[in-house]
């Protein structure tokens, strides 16, 4: 039987290297898209795949979202937005958009797809980052919305169990991609995409857990650069 994901954040980063993986495995693909033309450019790079529209930042559109496939092999939250800001000087709009996205969005997908989830046995995966780890200065808003979306997988994963569902947080450190690349710009350092994970490497850890036996899990798994991180 053919497995089937569904997956947000197909259109960069490490949503698309994931997304592509899968695709060229021959498994089948349902995408998230916040507008009409991201999702007609997922459908030229993803042939044959389901591209539903949906703003990840509105939560009422996210609730009423319909289309969802009755079986789901896994559900990929990787979508992400981050801007940094200094609490005293923290916009309510960018505190907003950052806990809709990262933390509303996930819960009410993974609230829609549970029972085509638990018909397949399937897996949650839930994208975090080290950010959800640690909190650093500038970081209030992402990292409450990250820590928020590991608290919701933890209960999730307990209470799934019995329904043979597994749940994954992934805790990527900083990842070369376009997200990164406005991270430096924020704090106004030079990026280099060769210091920091690649994509790929976060995509290969995703695929490892979708392919465990049934017999196992890995709750959550860390993944961390190898070189050092530069000054500036």
């Amino acid at each position: 039987m053919t497995r089937t994901h569904l997956v947000t954040g197909a259109g960069s980063g490490i949503g698309a290297a994931v997304a592509d993986r899968l695709h060229e495995r021959g498994d089948a693909l349902c995408l998230l898209a916040r507008g009409d033309e991201r999702a007609d450019d997922l459908r030229r790079r993803f042939p044959g795949a389901t591209v539903l529209v949906v703003d990840l930042a509105d939560p009422a559109a996210v609730g009423a979202l319909t289309g969802l496939p009755d079986r789901l092999d896994s559900v990929l939250h990787v979508a992400g937005v981050v801007d940094l800001s200094p609490v005293a000087d923290l916009p309510l709009a960018q505190l907003r958009s950052q806990l809709d996205v990262n933390l509303v969005a996930p819960a009410l997908l993974s609230r829609a797809a549970l029972r085509a989830v638990r018909r397949a046995r399937g897996t949650f995966v839930f994208v975090n980052s080290s950010a959800g780890l640690t909190a650093g200065p500038m970081w209030a808003a992402y990292a409450a919305s990250k820590f928020g979306l590991r608290a919701f997988a933890d209960a999730l994963r307990a209470e799934e169990v019995e329904h043979g569902v597994r749940v994954t947080t992934v805790f990527p450190s900083r990842t070369a991609t376009p997200m990164q690349e406005k991270v430096h710009e924020q704090e106004g350092r030079v990026y280099d995409p060769a210091h920091w994970i690649q994509p790929g490497t976060v995509a290969g850890t995703i695929l490892h857990v979708l392919d465990l036996p049934a017999d196992a899990t890995i709750p959550e798994v860390t993944v961390r650069p190898v070189v050092p991180r530069p000054a500036s």
